[in-house]
């Protein structure tokens, strides 16, 4: 009304006035927009063209749902591809084939800019002209803004928009988008997931899992390269790593092959653990070493510390208690060339500490001159690594040759506490039996989900932890 109004007072004079006053609403508007220049409101002048068939409905409201499917798929179970398809309304302009190409570079950012979907479609009525889609976001009311009409008029094209019934079809939306208007409103959509070689990784909720397989379905159709998708059914089990799984999607095979920092690695998914989340983290640690450094990996799965390592010429001592992992560590030894410079285990990781670890460094420590080389201990099982700690309490005996030999540790735990990395620290202390204030650094590795977060520890085991000296 207040447009209505503003419009109005434009009518300024008798004969205005009075065709006002005796004319029907219908013939006031009419007065109104030879005035005003355009129909104030959700009316829209378009100059039509026959070509365009679409009626005056109030679909022409579906130019702003360009990026959702039909409502009708809203609750699907079994994907239905047919179901996805609607016409919609855009706004188009009639260009000369020759300029096309100016065109677009100027109208940039008012073209349509949508994946997958043609900015320019054929005439039907000249074969010499080409119909350019424009954003129905930016033109919303099918009338180019003033800047936009003088590009047109310098490139000589007219600036008359028309309407063009767009078909969008199950291809032309993206996995997110499908997703939402399948699930119930309100609810969240998962879209994102992990990816280990070919196989899609989700940790489905409670109200996702009635649309499980089609989610799976969905994301391998938009995902090129993934052909199985499965779902976590249970936690990650805390001996071996790993966790019970369903394919929702695509063939059964869960043995796949990844590269991580320029190395590539073979493995069963659904027998050991393997998050792709954690590639960062391997670097970092892996940058921390140097050529001729011994770096011992207490839960070491299928290499990503200790294969990268062996790379960069360090003694690698790699322990892992899961046969199959072990299994897969050796088979990824060999792939990458280094089965030679890693001595393999499968053991329990206390037995691992207190047995070729500490015969390494019982053997090694005392040969230490200077820095030649330093000692690295990495225990990547946040649920329980901080418990083993107390395996280091006088696990040599005697006099330390070197302090600056003391071998560096690096552990990871998880931590829901308001300050993690204190709780972290505090509960390192607790099973060393001394204090690392001033002694040990922490990292925030990653959130694994609301209030929980993964951490690591890193510090030089104390000489009074790791040393029993011997009584006089």
């Amino acid at each position: 009304l207040w447009r209505l109004g503003s419009s109005a007072r434009l009518l300024k004079t008798n004969r205005c006035r009075t065709a006002a006053s005796n004319t029907s609403f219908p013939a006031v508007w009419m007065l109104l927009v030879q005035y005003s220049g355009r129909i104030p409101g959700p009316f829209v002048v378009v100059k039509k063209n026959k070509f365009f068939t679409m009626p005056e409905t109030a679909e022409d409201k579906s130019n702003l749902e360009l990026y959702s499917p039909h409502p009708e798929v809203r609750g699907m179970t079994v994907l239905d591809r047919e179901a996805f398809k609607r016409t919609v309304v855009v706004p188009v302009l009639k260009v000369k084939k020759e300029i096309i190409n100016t065109l677009l570079k100027s109208l940039k950012h008012t073209v349509l800019q949508r994946p997958g979907l043609k900015r320019v479609v054929e005439d039907p009525e000249d074969e010499n002209s080409r119909l350019v889609i424009l954003d129905p976001h930016r033109i919303p009311e099918f009338s180019l803004g003033e800047s936009e009409q003088e590009l047109l008029k310098k490139l000589n094209v007219p600036s008359d928009v028309s309407k063009y019934n767009l078909e969008l079809t199950y291809e032309n939306f993206k996995s997110e988008e499908i997703l939402r208007a399948v699930l119930p409103e309100g609810q969240d959509v998962t879209s994102g997931f992990s990816r280990v070689g070919h196989i899609a990784h989700l940790n489905l909720r409670d109200h996702q899992l009635p649309y499980r397989h089609l989610i799976g379905q969905v994301i391998i159709d938009k995902n090129p390269g993934i052909t199985c998708v499965v779902n976590k059914t249970n936690i990650i089990d805390s001996t071996y790593r790993n966790f019970q799984m369903e394919v929702l999607a695509g063939e059964s095979n869960l043995v796949t092959k990844v590269r991580e920092n320029s190395i590539v690695y073979e493995l069963d998914f659904s027998k050991v653990y393997w998050n792709p989340r954690l590639s960062t983290e391997h670097g970092r640690i892996v940058e921390l070493l140097k050529p001729g450094d011994v770096l011992f990996d207490v839960f070491a799965g299928i290499g990503p510390f200790a294969i990268p390592a062996a790379k960069k010429k360090c003694h690698v001592f790699a322990n892992d208690l899961n046969p199959e992992s072990y299994n897969w560590l050796l088979h990824n030894c060999k792939l990458n060339k280094v089965d030679n410079k890693i001595k393999a285990f499968n053991m329990d990781g206390r037995d691992f500490l207190l047995g070729p670890v500490r015969e390494e460094l019982r053997k090694e420590l005392p040969l230490l001159k200077g820095e030649q080389k330093t000692f690295h201990i990495v225990m990547n099982l946040p649920a329980l690594a901080i418990e083993f700690l107390d395996v280091f309490r006088h696990l040599l005996v005697g006099e330390p040759w070197s302090a600056a030999g003391l071998p560096t540790v690096h552990c990871y735990g998880f931590s829901k506490h308001d300050d993690p990395a204190k709780d972290i620290q505090e509960r390192a202390e607790a099973s060393l039996g001394t204090s690392l204030d001033g002694r040990c650094s922490t990292y925030l590795v990653r959130n694994v989900a609301p209030n929980k977060e993964m951490l690591c520890i890193s510090f030089q085991i104390p000489v009074d932890v790791l040393y029993k000296r011997p009584c006089p």
